[in-house]
């Protein structure tokens, strides 16, 4: 029997495509192009094994019976854009990459955080311009980080690796919402606050930060109604998942003045962006880049790699997606 066929969707790092191609008959995207439905369905038809990014959609039309395909062996850790339950249905398995690009992630969180309190890519725009005129006591005047409140919305692993940044490094106070119970020990190392209610973290804190996944009781989870809660001084930070946020009310808030600013990684619908939000100086925009180190990258091919040995083995892959 020959080695299994693995289809992937998009190009990755190089040392994890020789991994690829040192194990199994690895068909690679040569040109990077986004696949289209068709294309999609047909790599499902012929490949024992998919590997998709977060950027591609595998809604429940395309798991169909008598497909070849037995795993989807997701590069990154959410896969909300996959559809598991109808691809369990066919008996495929689906696996994602947890664990590996926590760190990197929290750290753009903080990049978002600082970044909207001091108004750096504000200044920088200004800057590059050639509008800058010498400093000034009132000019680009933003807002402290250190001692304000942080608002965790899913205190997962990024969640609490975002929280450990903000207390341990800039004396932060933390307060959280979270589906289930956060450990005591958590709570305590970060004398952090657990609420039960989302509605009360974001009425009273300075920044609140998204770290949840898209399901369809997240989907958005801050609209209109809870940006009207936030103090007039507060900033939203997302860099989880664009369906979160519901863009528009987000744009319409920022633009009012309701909303002092907000920092997003991720969009509703991307690529595209609301058509406000590139225009507005109090939101900072970033092309979904939380995982892009070189070395986060690699790990989280090498996660996909160890999945697919494990599967085709005839193991249990150790991320099963439920």
């Amino acid at each position: 029997m020959g080695r299994p066929r693995v289809i992937v969707t998009r190009r990755w790092p190089a040392a994890v495509e020789e991994a690829l191609a040192a194990r199994f008959d690895t068909r690679l995207n040569a040109d990077d192009h986004p696949f289209t439905g068709e294309e999609m369905a047909e790599a499902l038809r012929s490949a024992d094994a998919l590997c998709p990014t977060v950027t591609d959609s595998l809604g429940a039309n395309l798991f169909r019976p008598g497909m070849r395909v037995r795993i989807v062996g997701n590069y990154g850790v959410g896969y909300n854009h996959i559809d598991v339950a109808a691809a369990r249905r066919q008996g495929i398995v689906v696996t994602n990459t947890p664990g590996v690009l926590t760190d990197c992630t929290a750290d753009l969180a903080m990049t978002l955080i600082l970044m909207c309190a001091r108004r750096a890519g504000e200044g920088e725009r200004e800057l590059r311009a050639g509008e800058w005129t010498g400093w000034r006591p009132s000019h680009m005047v933003g807002s402290r980080v250190t001692g304000k409140t942080l608002g965790i919305v899913g205190m997962g692993r990024i969640g609490q690796a975002t929280a450990r940044r903000a207390r341990h490094g800039f004396g932060m106070r933390i307060a959280c919402y979270s589906r289930s119970p956060v450990p005591r020990a958590v709570l305590d190392e970060l004398q952090a606050k657990q609420v039960s209610e989302l509605d009360e973290l974001a009425a009273h804190v300075d920044f609140l930060s998204l770290h949840c996944p898209v399901t369809p009781q997240t989907h958005h989870l801050i609209d209109a109604r809870r940006l009207a809660l936030m103090r007039r001084t507060a900033y939203l930070i997302n860099g989880s998942r664009g369906p979160l946020v519901d863009e528009q009310a987000l744009a319409d808030a920022l633009a009012s003045g309701r909303l002092a600013g907000a920092g997003l990684d991720v969009y509703e619908r991307e690529p595209e962006v609301c058509d406000v939000l590139p225009g507005l100086d109090n939101v900072v925009l970033l092309p979904h880049m939380g995982s892009s180190t070189a070395e986060t990258r690699d790990a989280m091919g090498m996660r996909v790699v160890e999945n697919l040995d494990r599967f085709f083995a005839g193991e249990e892959p150790p991320d099963i997606c439920v």
